[in-house]
């Protein structure tokens, strides 16, 4: 954690509207904003389950003229935004409104920047934060894991260079945040174990973050208690509405922390393994989650014993906490069967140094407690090949 002494400039909080039929209010809040149209960012297999149809009712019983683009894919590319941002254009002034999970959710943020830029494409990433502000966003999470609804950046896949960018502005981070956890209630258990996991990954790499302050670990550390009570109970019984509540809030806390602190290694070896083989990034995560904190524990042990107490383990016996947060970790993902060998993703061997490679250049990295070296990166690879 930073020194208490370290100067600190804040800017935490959109507004939240949270709580179950928390929707309905859709249209309501996007008058408040002085708007009346609305650029919906959704994706087919939420049109298809009937949760943006449900979206759309209400926008279209509140007299709200919109149009939908559905396009976004799971691992969102500067290809979908690019599409996306040219569909928006053609629409013309407008609210966004992100419907979705985390790709979605990056992947609008891109194309309101677009939009704002009309110059600009998604491979210009690395040089749009000093680019002009972008449409309003209004955030409409539809999983309980990216807390993507706390910040104004994204990431998506630059397929060209085999490689995560960050695409963001201060001007698209969410005006406003719907977590409603009913449009959550659909949420197959894999789905649900692998956005859960991803929320229990940025609460505890915020809490071992260089970046870490006092108010990421206050939100980092109930975020880790909420998660950890919520996630098997949403994922046996998907049904749970109050535990699908508690999951949402978890994950919109660790959200919350991590704008703050920044990420650690799991997040860039994530980013480095779904950009090379398109896993999943709770997938992504689960695979080397314990290993990487078991190569942080030397420098994180206020961190993971702050993990430890919000799991509510048990003092143990030899006071090592930092293991007994990795054996929590490891009971708690085992019992979501959600990890797997690399070579099972589709990994190949011979991709491990590039993958090394990718998570050490991560920007997230640099805010690990640990630093590593590519042969060390390497190493945890090779241990879950």
């Amino acid at each position: 954690m930073t020194d208490s002494l370290t100067p600190l400039s804040l800017d935490t909080v959109c507004r939240v509207e949270f709580g179950p039929g928390r929707i309905e209010l859709l249209p309501e809040l996007i008058a408040a904003g002085g708007h009346h149209r609305a650029f919906v960012v959704t994706d087919r297999g939420l049109r298809a389950a009937g949760v943006a149809e449900r979206v759309l009712k209400i926008l279209a019983a509140a007299g709200v003229e919109h149009t939908v683009y559905d396009e976004v894919a799971p691992n969102p590319s500067t290809g979908n935004v690019d599409a996306g941002a040219a569909r928006a254009r053609a629409f013309g002034p407008a609210v966004v409104v992100a419907l979705g999970g985390g790709s979605v959710l990056d992947a609008a943020k891109g194309i309101s920047l677009l939009v704002g830029n009309p110059d600009a494409v998604a491979a210009d990433a690395d040089h749009l934060w000093e680019a002009a502000d972008g449409l309003p966003l209004i955030a409409v999470p539809t999983t309980a894991g990216t807390g993507a609804e706390t910040n104004g950046f994204g990431v998506i896949e630059d397929a060209v260079a085999c490689r995560k960018v960050y695409i963001g502005h201060p001007s698209v981070k969410p005006r406003i945040a719907v977590l409603d956890p009913e449009l959550t209630l659909g949420l197959p258990p894999a789905a649900t174990a692998a956005t859960g996991i991803d929320a229990l990954v940025h609460g505890i790499e915020s809490l071992a973050s260089r970046g870490a302050n006092a108010f990421s670990v206050a939100f980092a550390a109930q975020a880790v208690a909420m998660i950890g009570h919520a996630l098997p109970l949403a994922h046996r019984d998907g049904t749970d509405l109050d535990a699908r509540a508690k999951l949402m809030m978890g994950a919109h806390l660790a959200g919350q922390a991590l704008t703050l602190s920044g990420l650690g290694l799991v997040h860039g070896i994530g980013h480095a393994l779904t950009a090379r083989t398109g896993t999943p990034h709770g997938v992504a995560l689960a695979a080397v989650l314990e290993e990487v904190m078991e190569f942080s524990a030397p420098q994180a042990q206020q961190a993971y014993e702050q993990v430890a107490r919000a799991l509510r383990v048990a003092p143990p016996a030899d006071g090592d906490w930092a293991g007994a947060a990795v054996t929590a970790v490891r009971e708690l993902s085992g019992a979501l069967d959600l990890k797997r060998p690399l070579r099972a993703l589709g990994a190949d061997r011979s991709l491990l140094p590039a993958i090394a490679a990718g998570a050490v250049a991560d920007a997230v990295t640099k805010n690990a407690p640990r630093l590593p070296r590519e042969p060390e990166v390497l190493d945890i690879l090779t241990a879950v090949y």
